[in-house]
């Protein structure tokens, strides 16, 4: 829930402030934007909570840790490639990919009721699925609409 506020509040404030600053109403940059700060924001939950995060991960993968690690790195850096414009299409397509890849790391953390923060077996089980599947689609389409649709054009 805390991505979507942050994607959501991000781009509209990001959205006015286009508006106030080059009167124009600019709703992929200010997407982007939002989408941008999102991924900061849960690219630091990749450092802060590595332990959770690991559980989230499926038995066969090896270097669990460091994959945490470095995912939270391609979020900072995908983070920076929505907002410089010879990337953002690049940039998209990696995150599409990224977003449905990282599917089943959510649907083990339902079923397994990983809570993440917290590193215990006593997360919210299928609610957070319910919510998680349909949020991780909103991402790809946010993505989509804003990063890669016009490239397509």
């Amino acid at each position: 829930m805390k991505p979507l506020l942050v994607l959501l509040v991000t781009s509209l404030i990001a959205l006015l402030v286009i508006f106030f600053v080059k009167n124009q109403w600019n709703f992929t940059l200010a997407a982007r934007i939002g989408m941008a700060a999102m991924l900061v924001f849960t690219a630091i939950g990749h450092f802060a909570f590595t332990k959770g995060m690991v559980l989230m991960m499926p038995e066969f993968l090896p270097y669990k840790q460091p994959l945490v690690y470095a995912t939270g790195v391609l979020e900072l850096i995908a983070a920076i490639g929505l907002l410089v414009p010879a990337t953002t299409t690049l940039t998209g397509w990696f995150l599409l990919i990224f977003f449905l890849l990282l599917l089943p790391a959510n649907i083990k953390a339902a079923v397994e009721h990983i809570d993440y923060q917290k590193a215990t077996y006593d997360g919210s089980g299928s609610y957070y699925l319910w919510f998680r599947i349909p949020l991780q689609v909103l991402f790809m389409v946010w993505v989509y609409m804003c990063a890669i649709s016009h490239a397509l054009q």
